[in-house]
């Protein structure tokens, strides 16, 4: 796997070997389960890794995500690995999947990933999880049902940040949630790729 997409960032020692580990067991893993796509494995490291590193680049502060339907441990362990660096902060790591609980913990323990693996279904999380300073999912589902798995926690913090990455459609995806949500929205443009985006989104309320 080529690592030069990652020269560009701010990436200590450290974290690159950390990120080694997490690639090499990924590739091991995904030989066996069903990670990601597979037409998308032999660009690990520039269509998953590092588009999860630029969340870092959004919440630079330590503070404690979660992450929700981490599959293949996109945003969730990369964000864990670069949380490890600074002592602080941790990320919850949501998937039903317990084949793929299974790599995620692997990869935590390996990586020395600062976070937990909770193999439960999304919408019953809430209810065994706290309000967290931040909510990530990449990949999982459209933004209206985001913001659905996403309230709960909304009405506990009104202070959450829910980072959402989405492709081309996202403005149709945004058009149709504001039918049933209201919410403050910064779109991020992907330095991955040219026609995605991160959405940045607070003050979530359920419309009348």
């Amino acid at each position: 796997m080529n690592k030069s997409s990652l020269d560009g960032l701010n990436v200590s020692r450290e974290t690159r070997e950390r990120l080694d580990k997490f690639a090499a067991l990924f590739v091991k893993w995904a030989g066996k389960i069903n990670l990601v796509a597979p037409s998308t494995t032999e660009a690990l490291w520039s269509r998953h890794i590092q588009d999860s590193l630029q969340l870092r680049n959004i919440i630079k502060s330590p503070c404690r995500w979660i992450d929700l339907g981490s599959g293949g441990g996109f945003p969730g362990v990369v964000t864990a690995i670069t949380l490890a660096e600074v002592h602080e902060g941790w990320v919850d790591l949501v998937e039903s999947n317990n084949k793929k609980c299974g790599f995620l913990r692997m990869a935590l323990i390996e990586t020395s990933g600062r976070g937990t693996v909770h193999p439960i279904r999304i919408e019953e999380a809430h209810k065994k999880l706290g309000a967290p300073d931040v909510i990530s999912a990449r990949a999982l589902a459209e933004l209206d049902q985001l913001l659905e798995f996403s309230h709960p926690w909304a009405v506990q913090n009104s202070a959450l940040k829910m980072l959402f990455h989405k492709g081309r459609d996202y403005q149709v995806e945004i058009e149709k949630a504001r039918g049933r949500w209201a919410f403050d929205l910064v779109i991020h443009q992907s330095d991955v790729e040219a026609d995605s985006v991160i959405l940045e989104i607070t003050s979530l309320e359920r419309r009348a």
